[in-house]
């Protein structure tokens, strides 16, 4: 019989070591023991620690191509958006430039005529810039809080707005600080002016259709308000200064049985999220005061008059 052909393998009398299923007792025996201790008394953690720092050269090298890939696609989706942004900006530049020769144009016929007339002028407001910390803790109310009070020269009713329209009114100075009502608090209330038709109205806060909203109120059902119209403050409450964007309509109902219209306008300013914002000193400290009335002089009683 060939050598090659023999078994090599001693035979099973002769073998020595534990069985396969003693080694698989052992070895979960010892799992769950390491399991248990790392978990209830963090025995693996520097172990994780040494391999986490050891295999961190291989992870670096493995994460370059990606980071690589995701340069390479972030600088060119970056600069296709720099270019649109630019093209956006000339685009925007030019029509400012147009309508900034025109508001010159305007202005200085307005003061003619203004003159012409002998109108008062425009009552100007300067302004002072603040930065919104936090908003109110009052969750039924529309506040938020600036950085700027007393010690800056804060004043009740001062009007505040934003980049693209007026956000609140501030209702209440602390030495360091100001409560600022937002124009969508259910109690605020701001006299408005629809720019196409020029009708007067007043714009209420009102959360019913979603948060930040506001009602334009007491409007006749046949008044001609359009979704889409945009109003702006009138002027005529000596606290806001006239044609600062409020809001824009969103929906308008007209009811059979009712007096009034339902018009819904969604505010211009960012009433929900205003980081920077611009405090204008109230109108009603340069208007001049309302004359008292003389006293009317008692007729005198006739001779022929019983007491």
């Amino acid at each position: 019989m060939p050598l090659g052909t023999l078994d090599r393998d001693p035979p099973p009398f002769f073998r020595q070591g534990p069985s396969a299923l003693s080694k698989l007792a052992v070895c979960s025996a010892l799992a769950l023991l390491l399991m248990v201790a790392d978990a209830r008394f963090k025995v693996m953690q520097p172990v994780r620690v040494a391999l986490a720092a050891a295999l961190y050269p291989v992870q670096w090298l493995a994460l370059q191509p990606v980071e690589l890939g995701g340069r390479v696609v972030n600088y060119f989706s970056t600069l296709a958006t720099a270019e649109t942004a630019q093209e956006e900006a000339r685009r925007k530049l030019s029509m400012q430039s147009q309508r900034a020769n025109q508001v010159e144009e305007l202005e200085l016929e307005n003061q003619r005529l203004r003159k012409l007339l002998d109108l008062t002028p425009r009552l100007t407001a300067t302004f002072h810039a603040a930065q919104v910390i936090y908003d109110a803790a009052d969750p039924y109310t529309r506040k938020v809080i600036i950085d700027k009070g007393l010690a800056h020269h804060m004043a009740v009713g001062s009007p505040v707005l934003d980049e693209t329209g007026v956000i609140g009114q501030i209702t209440r100075v602390y030495p360091l600080m100001s409560e600022v009502t937002l124009v969508t608090d259910r109690d605020h209330a701001i006299p408005v002016l629809n720019a196409r038709t020029g009708a007067r109205g007043v714009a209420f806060g009102d959360t019913s259709s979603h948060a930040d909203a506001l009602e334009l109120r007491y409007m006749a059902a046949n008044a001609d308000v359009a979704v889409g119209d945009l109003l702006t403050t009138s002027g005529v409450d000596g606290v806001y200064p006239p044609g600062l964007p409020v809001a824009r309509v969103e929906k308008v109902e007209r009811r059979v049985d009712a007096v009034f219209a339902r018009i819904y306008c969604v505010p211009l300013g960012l009433v929900s999220g205003a980081e920077h914002v611009v405090v204008l000193d109230p109108l009603s400290d340069k208007i001049p005061p309302r004359p008292v009335p003389e006293p009317v002089a008692p007729a005198a009683k006739s001779k022929g008059a019983k007491p």
